[in-house]
């Protein structure tokens, strides 16, 4: 298996309900997938670089994860049609 991380934004207006939600939507869907969830570090609202959409903060997660070659794409798919997403990155981590 090979290991890989994902960090991405939501936006802000959510309550912190539904932001525990799309965390646990996204790791769900690691398992699911027959990946494993290895860490989830949740960095918490701040500040973006640069305004996207109209907006100047978003609330960023970063979760490193093991799967199979496939697992990335399938989750960058459900990533971009996530309306309650910014910004989003999947890359290949070093052992």
């Amino acid at each position: 298996m090979n290991k890989y991380e994902s960090l991405y934004i939501i936006t802000p207006e959510l309550e912190d309900e539904a932001i525990k939600a799309i965390v646990e939507k996204f790791s769900a869907l690691v398992s699911a997938n027959g990946g494993e969830v290895e860490k989830i570090d949740e960095w918490g609202r701040r500040r973006l670089a640069y305004l996207i959409d109209y907006k100047s903060e978003g609330y960023y997660v970063l979760m490193q994860f093991a799967g199979n070659h496939e697992l990335p794409h399938e989750l960058e798919r459900n990533l971009r049609n996530d309306e309650n997403i910014l910004r989003f990155i999947v890359t290949v981590r070093e052992a």
